[in-house]
């Protein structure tokens, strides 16, 4: 099975554009949120980065998470920031195939893109903080980066054609 983590900084586009991979694919969908415990939400709804020691157990479930839909043979697609090498080292050693797409911006562009949304916990003030944690996908990282300059639906298909990835009914 093929698992999908699409990775970058928050305001990156990261549960729009694995809506489309999942929808397009037909494979299961995980939002890395959902994941967080309570304490998590409110440390960053307050303006508080979080530590390595509260992400530890978060990206262990979303491992699991990964794991079990091995287990049930399917395939799927799940958002993560995913910010660190060492992060992205515990989702890949989930079983199956764990491949990444790192939606890559300008903090201008996601700062944009962050201060007009609502209804998330994530403040624009945290952005510096998640880009000054970020280490791209080094070569030897199963995945590729996308360029979130364009819209949702083109930044899914330049992922899909990087990986090597047809849609289902697309020509081959």
């Amino acid at each position: 099975m093929q698992h999908l983590v699409v990775m970058g900084v928050s305001g990156s586009g990261k549960t729009t554009v694995a809506r489309i991979l999942a929808d397009r694919l037909g494979w299961t969908f995980a939002e890395a949120d959902e994941f967080h415990p309570e304490a998590n939400v409110a440390k960053m709804a307050a303006g508080t980065p979080l530590t390595d020691d509260d992400r530890w157990p978060w990206l262990r479930a979303i491992a699991a998470w990964i794991g079990e839909r091995e287990a049930a043979g399917e395939s799927s697609v799940v958002t993560c920031s995913a910010l660190r090498r060492a992060y992205r080292d515990i989702l890949v050693g989930a079983p199956g195939d764990v491949r990444f797409v790192h939606l890559a911006g300008t903090p201008d562009l996601i700062e944009g893109r962050m201060a007009h949304r609502s209804g998330h916990f994530m403040p624009v003030s945290l952005l510096p903080s998640q880009f000054a944690t970020l280490e791209p996908l080094e070569p030897d990282e199963p995945g590729v980066e996308v360029a979130v300059s364009s819209s949702p639906h083109t930044v899914a298909d330049a992922a899909l054609r990087a990986l090597a990835i047809p849609a289902p009914g697309a020509p081959a």
